[in-house]
């Protein structure tokens, strides 16, 4: 989420033409920045691979330098928040999600890049893949798209003779997690997130409380944290992550359990479909063990998120056309490829362009992930996403202004579940409160 990726992201991508919500907002600026942008973005490990490769290639061919400042997923969106709502100008670029672009763009908060991209045909707008397109309204670049899937480790589960379904239900998944716990020496059955933060411990446990039969608010804003789906929804995955999990779960984001699966301190993940590239890449001790699931199901037939870390223009930046150019080379069709020769192939962006899926390079590495990411991008429905009506867009969040403050806040309390400093009723009932404070201001 991934981060929202991703966590940190975690993480996910596309491309789209701006939208109506900012159309109005004038063109671009002049590139008058002396060949140098500030670019503000999530730590999640292919951006730090983009911060690897930029001097050498986008650099050297340019002539722009780049001044990257790198932050965790929860220090970035908070960093970005006071940035582009002030308009302070200090950085050109940002990594924005699918959540903040329709509420930037219609603040006027972010640069429109129709023209850019009218004008840069080798960008090639069309091959981003659409649902990833259709879930942003304004930004245009894009490093990478995801959505989620559980990944596990096939020769764990082979020596304990279990066997994987192909669709599994979450019930599913906790029984094959008691199996596996401890099956090696220091390893636990599964890993999910613990840590706070609206994008961290509620980016896998919203869909979850999707799938159990749950929402944040039904179609009228009423809320209902601490209805009966919701709190069985929590209760599964809070007794789950006690029972199986991960050490030190109650901090554990996308960043840790992307280590932990690494590291084989756990047979089984639920997240990002981003971190296979990671699990799969050349240089990781996992590679070709692990096996991938779509997300555990209960009540509806699929559960995955759809997330997007997009590049996005300041409104106040003076230099856009060097940050455009930026944003094209670093979401262009030319920079999986670079990725791949430079990196491995595993580690190049995925879920985001079709023509990633069309290359043999790609898909000789990436056979065992690339098909279930890109299923679990096209299952993925952000306008019913779980058993009944929604008021506003959102998989792992709900679309409205409020919801990083009154996400973050539920997910401190649910943390301490898992910690064991409270109990889940107690936790919703305090959920239940700031939500209905939050349904209340729209229904007026």
């Amino acid at each position: 989420m991934t981060s929202w990726g991703r966590a940190g992201a975690v993480v996910a991508a596309a491309v789209l033409v701006g939208t109506a919500a900012c159309s109005g907002a004038g063109g671009s600026g002049g590139g008058d920045g002396g060949g140098a942008i500030s670019v503000l973005m999530v730590n999640n490990p292919q951006m730090v691979d983009l911060q690897k490769l930029t001097a050498d290639d986008f650099t050297k061919r340019t002539g722009i330098t780049v001044d990257f400042t790198v932050l965790p997923e929860n220090d970035v969106r908070d960093k970005i928040s006071q940035e582009f709502t002030s308009q302070a100008g200090q950085y050109d670029v940002a990594t924005l999600s699918n959540f903040e672009i329709p509420i930037y763009a219609k603040n006027g908060w972010v640069a429109p890049l129709d023209d850019h991209i009218a004008k840069d045909t080798a960008f090639d707008q069309g091959d981003v893949l659409p649902p990833m397109t259709s879930s942003l309204t304004a930004a245009d670049g894009k490093v990478y798209g995801e959505s989620s899937f559980l990944m596990y480790r096939k020769d764990v589960l082979e020596a304990k003779g279990v066997t994987m379904p192909a669709a599994p239900t979450w019930q599913e998944v906790a029984d094959i997690a008691a199996r596996v716990d401890h099956a090696q020496p220091d390893m636990r059955g599964i890993c999910l997130r613990g840590q706070p933060g609206w994008g961290q411990v509620f980016g896998p446990l919203t869909t979850v409380v999707n799938t159990f039969g749950g929402t944040w608010f039904d179609q009228d804003w009423n809320a209902r944290v601490n209805a009966p789906e919701f709190t069985e929804a929590v209760r599964f995955y809070t007794d789950l992550v006690k029972a199986h999990g991960e050490s030190g779960a109650a901090q554990a984001g996308y960043t840790e359990c992307l280590n932990d699966m690494v590291q084989g301190s756990v047979a089984m993940w639920y997240d990002a479909t981003v971190g296979a590239g990671t699990l799969e890449a050349d240089d990781s001790p996992v590679k070709g063990k692990i096996g991938y699931a779509p997300a555990p199901v209960v009540k509806t037939r699929s559960s995955g998120w759809l997330y997007t870390w997009a590049w996005a223009i300041q409104k106040a930046s003076k230099k856009q056309d060097d940050a455009w150019k930026f944003i094209s080379w670093a979401s262009g069709k030319d920079y999986e490829k670079l990725v791949g020769d430079r990196l491995g192939w595993a580690k190049a962006p995925a879920g985001k362009r079709a023509s990633t899926y069309a290359n043999a390079d790609y898909l000789e590495v990436a056979r065992a992930f690339a098909e279930p990411t890109r299923n679990a991008i096209a299952n993925a429905d952000p306008k019913n996403p779980g058993v009944q009506p929604r008021p506003a867009p959102g998989i792992q969040f709900v679309g409205i202004p409020e919801f990083p403050d009154l996400g973050t806040k539920v997910s401190q309390d649910v943390s301490a579940v898992i910690a064991g400093r409270q109990t889940v009723q107690e936790a919703l009932d305090k959920g239940q409160q700031a939500a209905e404070a939050v349904g209340r201001k729209y229904r007026g």
